[in-house]
Order: structure tokens, then sequence, then C-alpha cells
């Protein structure tokens, strides 16, 4: 294999390529399908990693589409979702896709400044991101299984303002990481 058409990219691309049709599921209200197709893109997630990890298959390419398909499965689920046509419960709630997709864009606006500014662009994720990213999921599974099944869970606005809160305080959790990784690299160069 090349070391661009690696399994693991391969995973990752076929997390993109599940995002249109989680999209034609819930436009044609199919939501168990649409629950299978999101909760499939979800496992890619885990495993693309794992597998590039476990038989040295990281590459430039991986490490740019994997963060890139993650946010592009998300956002689009949480607009789609916001949407009263696309579901058979009540939307999930504006404030909160609202709040997902802007902590992202300040993340990724805020790494551009200081890549822009100090040329640092050895971003991680933080185990808290980390955390948001399976709350997102989770919720977004949670919910998607409430309109698969026909049930209206008293338990969804929890699952709401706990992915809240994870994103308030993962999106300000990353102002002090990119801080540490920035102090790290500084202190490695100074030696």
């Amino acid at each position: 294999m090349s070391s661009i058409l690696t399994f693991a990219n391969l995973l990752t691309v076929l997390r993109l390529i599940l995002i249109p049709v989680f999209i034609m599921t819930l436009y044609y209200q199919r939501f168990i399908w649409a629950l299978v197709v999101f909760f499939s893109a979800a496992i890619t997630d885990g495993l693309d990693g794992l597998v590039a990890r476990s038989f040295n298959q990281r590459t430039q390419l991986g490490e740019i589409l994997d963060p890139m398909a993650d946010k592009l499965l998300l956002v689009t689920a949480f607009i789609t979702l916001s949407l009263p046509r696309f579901t058979f419960t009540d939307p999930v709630p504006f404030w909160l896709t609202a709040t997902a997709i802007s902590r992202d864009v300040f993340i990724v606006l805020g790494a551009l400044v200081i890549n822009m500014t100090t040329g640092f662009s050895n971003f991680r994720p933080s185990l808290p991101g980390k955390i948001n990213t399976f709350v997102q999921i989770f919720m977004i599974v949670f919910f998607l299984t409430a309109n698969a099944f026909h049930f209206v869970s008293e338990f969804l606005p929890i699952a709401y303002y706990v992915t809240f809160g994870m994103a308030v305080f993962s999106g300000f959790h990353y102002i002090f990481h990119a801080n540490r990784l920035m102090s790290e690299h500084q202190n490695q160069n100074q030696k």
C-alpha cells in the first residue's frame, strides 16, 4: 500500500462518503437507517486511529483528513437534526447546534491565528476535546434512536445540557491546552 492509500485513510474516506448517505436517510425519514449509517460512521472514527497506530499507518493525509471528517460528520448531523423536517421528535435545539459549531469554529480560527502569528502548528487533541466528541456522538445516537423507534425521552434535554456543558468546557480548555503545547514547543527549541 502507498503511504496515502492506507486502510486507516480508507476508513476516514468511508466516513466522508457516509455523510451524504446519512443526510439522504434523514431526508426520506428512514430513521433506523440514519441511526445505522451514523453509528457506522462514528465507529470508523475510532477504528481509523486505532488502525493507524497499531499498524504504523499514520500519514500526513490522515492527520488532516481524520479531524476534518469528524467535524464534517458532527456539523452535518447537528445542522440536519436541528431542522424540523428531518425529525420525528422535536429537533435538536438551535442553541445546542450553534454552541457545538461555534466551539469548532473558535478552535480552528484560534489555531489559524496562532499558526499565522507564531508558526506553531503542532496542535493535538486534548482529553476534554476527545470526551466532547464522544459526548456529541452519544447524544446524536440517542437522539436518532428516539426518532428511529418513535419514543420521546425525558432524558433528551439532559443529554442536550451535558453536550452543551462539555462543548463549552472543552472549548475553553483548548485555550490552556494550546498555550501549554506552544510552551513545550518553545522549551524544546531552546534546548
